[in-house]
């Protein structure tokens, strides 16, 4: 019985590292992918990354309607909007939950999560998370922001507290964006992802 334990647990450790390879993550410094495939808008119209990237660079942040994650950071969206639109960068949100098409991440229900929200920016859907695929996008938020040289220069979080607005240290995303204005080198470029898993169609 033992030995079928120990194989099990082996199989598990060896097959694990291959799926967190299957669409692993933009490095820092890597281009903006699949730049001119298009996708529709949740206002109905088609459009790429390409179309949306303004004289500084763009962020792209996966999302999604339901999630606690989101739910807790979405009062940060705002902040984060207006900072795009101050710095002249652009901003899509992008839902990939393609396995919730017929749920919570419906095309009506991101329709209508748009509205509800005010979202200032394009809310783009993923069909079959072509795009959450090239960029190894894992959760809801998952942030990737790019200069204008479509260069990654940083990803992962919005900041160090998703539960409260009020007891964030670090401003990890606005911080990137001001430093970005103002020529600096990014000081934090990366941090882990926290959220809820994205749901790609098996």
């Amino acid at each position: 019985m033992k030995i079928y334990k120990i194989i099990i647990i082996a199989l598990i450790l060896f097959i694990n590292p291959l799926f967190a390879q299957k669409y692993p993550t933009l490095e820092i410094g890597q281009k903006v992918p699949v730049q001119n495939y298009k996708v529709k808008s949740t206002n109905g119209s088609f459009m790429s990354l390409n179309d949306n990237i303004k004289k500084n660079g763009i962020l792209v942040v996966f999302t999604s309607n339901k999630c606690p994650f989101v739910v807790m950071w979405e009062d940060r969206y705002k902040l984060v909007e207006d900072e795009c639109l101050k710095s002249d960068i652009g901003m899509v949100y992008i839902n990939s939950n393609e396995a919730r098409r017929d749920g919570d991440d419906s095309i009506d229900k991101m329709k209508e999560h748009a509205i509800n929200m005010g979202y200032k920016f394009p809310y783009l859907i993923d069909k079959n998370s072509k795009i959450a695929n090239s960029f190894g996008a894992k959760t809801t938020p998952h942030i990737f922001l790019f200069n204008n040289n479509k260069e990654l220069i940083y990803k992962g979080s919005i900041d160090d507290n998703y539960k409260s607005i009020k007891n964030v240290k670090e401003k990890y995303l606005i911080n990137a964006i001001m430093q970005l204005n103002n020529n600096e080198e990014i000081k934090i470029n990366k941090t882990k992802a926290i959220g809820c898993s994205i749901k790609r169609k098996k």
